[in-house]
This record gives structure tokens, C-alpha cells and sequence, in this order.
């Protein structure tokens, strides 16, 4: 090969190089078509409406992962909802007009924290305060009069911060101002009241919430009193050597008294009539007994410290398992006598029954159920855990006059439930 033609082959081979160097090096490919995952970082906090970016079809269907909370009607048909914003004390269930003519069932409920009080529609949650006076750290509320009387229990410290002493239990009944058709509530509303004795170690309201029932120590005795909200006017109705005792008011002519429960020590049920202010045993020695009486005053459910749920027949004496474990002050009867609804726990760890519940060291994660005491059917109609994601320890059951709604209080926070039965 000549010199001339070597030359040329390399300035060829030159220029090629530097050709395919220069493509590589100054070529940039575009990236390619990318389908985000992230959402905005506000988004997160603020799940409402989120925007969904548009992906390839494929034959898998999409999870909605969004958190995607709905605020139009699909809301209104929650069952299961938590109706207050902070925990309570106590609540109270009574028919409010509303401006259209027609009854509903409203609800009224204390703030533990402050003791002001709300209220709300039952169907319709709107979280309004009702009163403006303060009673710091309320431990127990109850409402009557079609919620137009509040009793609110709580603790005087005796002595100055930070000595030590004994504490007293005070029960003050408060009435609360009248609410008038169109007219707005106002929420400064005070409630004004007098205090009944001190200690008072229990109360319950007479179903038609015109009278409470408490039980205080007088001597070495204790005295059981029936006081008349609209009136004040008291009655003693049972005066007692022993002295720790558990009321529940189920009809007018029935009040029962049940010994404070333990696991290892035998427990006995007795009825008052008020009228006659008579004592009758009812059931007795049965370990851990806690009792709640049907309406009617013929059936007693009751468990024992196994939490094995029976109802009791008064008239015969028989008496049958329900097919539950749980405990009576979780349940609440409706007004026929013949179902109950109860919270009834998914789990039951070792323990004593009923004084590990009792004193917080165990806690339970329930289900709601409804019990047919006549036939023995039993279904679950709620899981608070699987629908709303808080586990639920259910006490203070009731139910509203039209048996539609069933309220409680969840234990861990104490925080106000609904259920719709609807």
C-alpha cells in the first residue's frame, strides 16, 4: 500500500471515531415515561379530594390507598360513629323538638375535663356546648328530666396541694335552663344547684328520669335515698348494716342493690320496692356476681368470675347461659324485656374477674352484639375495631327511646359512642 493511500485510510478511520465519540458523549436519551406514586406532602395530612394521576390500564384493579375520607351523603349512612370530641362523664338521651314540628332523639353529655355540657341530635352530629359553668375533672354525670337536670359527682381535696389526705366525694344536681323552639342555644348558659351529702358511694336514675336513687354511709349503716329532681323532696328507702352496695333503678317499683363484686368472695342481689321500702333476696352466692335487671323486674342477667353471661328467671328460679362472656354493666335491655345489647369482648385474658377490669390492669377490645334472652340467639352486629380502627372497651350502654340508637362510653378514653340500630 502507498504511503499516500495509508494516510487516507487513517484520517478515514480518524474522523469515524471521533464521529461515534461525539454521538455518545452529546446524545442525552430522554427518560422515560414515569407513572408517580407520591402524592402532595399536604395531601397526606389533608386526605380530602385528593387528584389520582392517570396510569396505564392493565387487568388488575387499582387499591385505593388515598385515605380518602367522603364528605358527601355517603357520610350520613355511617352506622358506628364517635360523638363526642373530647372525653365525658356521663350522657343523657331525651326527645328534642327540633324546628320542623317532629321529636328526635337528642343527646346531652358532660366534658370530664371542664364539666360544661353539650348537646347534639342523635342522626344528625353537631358537637354545640349547651353551658358555660365550670367543674373541673368531673368524674360521673348523670341527666334527667328530659335532660333539663344534671348530676355531676367529683373530688374535693381536703387539704392543700400537696399534703396528704383524704379526698371528698361531692354530688352536685344542677338545673339546666329551658330551651325554647328557634331559638339558638347559648352556649353560656350556667347551671344553678344545690349538693346533696357527701361520700355518696353510688347512684342510678329511675327510668323515667324524674328521680335518682344514692346510697351513703350514715354511722355504721348505709341509707339508701329516693330524691325527686323536680321537687328535692327525699325518701329513705333502705337502711343497711352493710355498706358496700351497687344500685340500678329498672322500673318504678323495683330498685336492686347488688354487693360490690370480687372475684373469690360470694355476691348477693336484693330488690326494694320504694313504695313499701321492703328487702328481698333475689340471688346469691355466686363469686365476682354483677347483676342488671330487665324493665319488666322478671329477669335478671347476670355473670359470674368467669364472665359467663346467664339471665335469671325470677319467677321460676331457672336460670340459663346466654352463650357470651362478658359482664352485665356492658349490656343494656331493651324496653320489651326480651333482647339485650351488649359489648361483649373478642378476647379474655387470665385474670380475676371482675376486679382486674375494674382496676384497669386488663382491657378488652369488643364487638356489640344482640341477644334474644327468649329464644337464645345471638348475633354480633358491630365490630367498632374493624370499621373505625379504635378498639372499643364498651360500659354505660343505653338506648334511646325508639330503640334506634344505642350509645355508650368506650372505657380506654372515654369517649362518647353511637351506634345507629336503624
Amino acid at each position: 500500500m502507498s504511503k499516500r493511500n495509508f494516510i487516507l485510510i487513517v484520517i478515514i478511520l480518524v474522523i469515524v471515531v471521533a464521529t461515534v465519540f461525539g454521538f455518545f458523549y452529546f446524545y442525552q436519551p430522554k427518560s422515560p415515561r414515569v407513572v408517580s406514586e407520591t402524592v402532595n406532602f399536604l395531601a397526606d395530612f389533608l386526605p380530602f379530594g385528593k387528584s389520582k394521576t392517570t396510569t396505564p390500564s392493565d387487568t388488575t384493579t387499582p387499591v385505593d390507598v388515598s385515605g380518602y375520607i367522603p364528605t358527601t351523603d355517603e357520610t350520613q349512612n355511617v352506622k358506628l360513629k364517635k360523638v363526642s370530641t373530647f372525653p365525658v362523664a356521663g350522657y343523657g338521651i331525651f326527645m328534642k323538638e327540633r324546628e320542623t314540628g317532629e321529636f328526635a332523639p337528642a343527646l346531652r353529655y358532660v366534658n370530664k375535663t371542664t364539666g360544661n355540657i353539650y348537646q347534639t341530635f342523635a342522626d344528625r352530629i353537631d358537637e354545640r356546648r349547651f353551658s358555660s359553668t365550670i367543674i373541673p375533672k368531673v368524674y360521673e354525670a348523670f341527666f334527667g328530666n328530659k335532660g333539663e337536670s344534671v348530676v355531676m359527682r367529683y373530688l374535693k381535696t381536703d387539704l392543700p396541694t400537696g399534703q396528704a389526705g383524704n379526698k371528698t366525694i361531692e354530688t352536685f344536681v344542677g338545673t339546666l335552663p329551658k330551651e325554647y323552639l328557634g331559638v339558638d342555644s347559648i352556649a353560656a348558659n350556667e347551671v344553678k344547684g344545690s349538693f346533696l351529702p357527701e361520700n355518696i358511694s353510688d347512684i342510678s336514675v329511675a327510668p323515667d328520669a324524674s328521680k335518682i336513687f344514692y346510697l351513703f354511709n350514715i354511722a355504721d349503716n348505709a341509707a339508701g335515698v329516693t330524691f325527686t329532681l323536680q321537687t328535692n323532696t327525699k325518701v329513705q328507702v333502705l337502711d343497711s348494716p352493710f355498706t358496700e352496695w351497687l344500685s340500678f333503678w329498672p322500673n318504678n317499683k323495683m330498685i336492686t342493690v347488688t354487693t360490690k363484686p370480687s372475684a373469690n368472695i360470694p355476691g348477693f342481689m336484693y330488690a326494694i320496692n320504694p313504695d313499701r321500702k321492703d328487702f328481698n333476696k333475689i340471688l346469691g352466692n355466686i363469686n365476682g356476681l354483677t347483676t342488671l335487671t330487665s324493665p319488666n323486674g322478671k329477669m335478671v342477667l347476670y355473670s359470674d368470675n368467669n364472665l359467663s353471661l346467664n339471665v335469671f328467671n325470677i319467677n321460676t328460679g331457672n336460670s340459663n347461659l346466654l352463650g357470651v362472656n362478658t359482664l352485665p354493666e356492658k349490656c343494656v335491655w331493651g324496653t320489651a324485656s326480651d333482647i339485650v345489647y351488649c359489648a361483649v369482648p373478642k378476647f379474655i385474658g387470665r385474670g380475676q374477674y371482675p376486679d382486674s377490669w375494674y382496676q384497669g390492669e386488663i382491657s378488652f377490645s369488643d364487638e356489640i352484639w344482640k341477644i334474644d334472652v327468649t329464644s337464645g340467639n345471638t348475633t354480633m352486629i358491630s365490630d367498632p375495631a374493624s370499621i373505625s380502627g379504635e378498639e372499643v372497651d364498651g360500659i354505660k350502654l343505653s338506648l334511646d327511646e325508639g330503640q334506634n340508637y344505642l350509645l355508650f362510653v368506650n372505657k380506654k378514653d372515654s369517649y362518647l359512642w353511637e351506634l345507629s340500630l336503624k
